[in-house]
């Protein structure tokens, strides 16, 4: 079953969050917030993309992102606990999540606070590490990647799903993606495009020694199990771009679908299959009947 999309209210309460690495953004800046400002009660400007949000009363209605789709995961990461709807102006080079172009900024907020934004809730995955003594949990909105550390050689792990074993991998590691993140290192690396709407994760390797080892499709509520098997290596812990730890000889870690779905919201008109054409620079014309 797909994850349906749905209408947003009209905002109350905007932060603006902006990607101060982008000179663009930071130009772009004072003509979002001037326009908001005139339309909505509150605004609020935030360039600190580390920092964290809880669900206190300053929680905004709508969080518009100046940035492209890693300033996007920023923003989703600080509002992970509480997650609040997110439009992504694209300032970046690809913008899957960051899905609205710049050029079509006005039309597009013009249309949010009216009502008419459609809402996307995507599928997140709950991740807790497991070691001696330790436990941590994170949550990806596009993909944990369990990689092998700079300088370090092939790693050696293995996959459960359940209570079946998978398979055993040697490889420059692995990657598992929520349908979001399918457009992301997964389908550098080989894997399937997945429809953001699908209830899904894909399991890809990295460079795999056997090539027989192929991406995998699995069931939403599949719960699996990463163990790193490699002698004397460690393997890099890396949530939605960003590295969280480190996965010790030994070690598992364990991802299940996350049971809040994360709300992002897409310009009216501006469907995923045309994201995908735009984005991946496919060719052809739309023909209908013979010929």
């Amino acid at each position: 079953m797909p994850i349906e999309s749905s209408a947003n209210p009209p905002p109350r309460r905007v932060l603006l969050y902006v990607h101060s690495g982008k000179p663009q953004a930071l130009e772009l800046e004072t003509r979002v917030s001037a326009y908001l400002s005139a339309r909505v009660p509150s605004v609020e400007v935030e360039h600190d993309l580390n920092r964290q949000r809880g669900s206190g009363g300053d929680r905004p209605d709508l969080v518009v992102v100046l940035g492209g789709d890693g300033a996007l995961l920023s923003a989703a990461r600080a509002f992970q606990q509480a997650p609040v709807p997110i439009l992504g102006i694209n300032l970046g080079q690809v913008g899957f999540l960051a899905s609205t172009p710049v050029s079509r900024w006005v039309e597009t907020l013009e249309g949010v606070l009216a009502g008419r934004g459609v809402l996307e809730p995507r599928m997140r995955l709950s991740i807790s590490r497991l070691g001696p003594g330790q436990a941590d949990v994170a949550i990806a909105l596009n993909d944990l990647v369990v990689t092998r550390a700079p300088d370090e050689s092939m790693l050696h792990t293995n996959l459960h799903v359940g209570d079946a074993w998978v398979s055993d991998y040697r490889s420059d590691g692995l990657i598992v993606a929520t349908p979001s993140g399918s457009t992301a290192y997964s389908l550098s690396a080989g894997g399937p495009i997945l429809a953001p709407s699908m209830l899904a994760v894909v399991v890809t390797p990295i460079c795999s020694q056997a090539l027989s080892n192929r991406p995998i499709v699995l069931h939403p509520d599949s719960e699996l199990e990463i163990e790193l098997l490699s002698r004397d290596l460690t393997a890099d812990l890396i949530v939605d771009g960003r590295r969280v730890g480190q996965l010790e000889t030994g070690q598992r870690i364990f991802l299940s679908r996350h049971p809040v779905a994360y709300p992002l919201l897409a310009m009216p008109g501006l469907d995923a299959y045309r994201r995908l054409r735009e984005r991946l620079g496919w060719s052809g014309n739309l023909r209908r009947g013979p010929g």
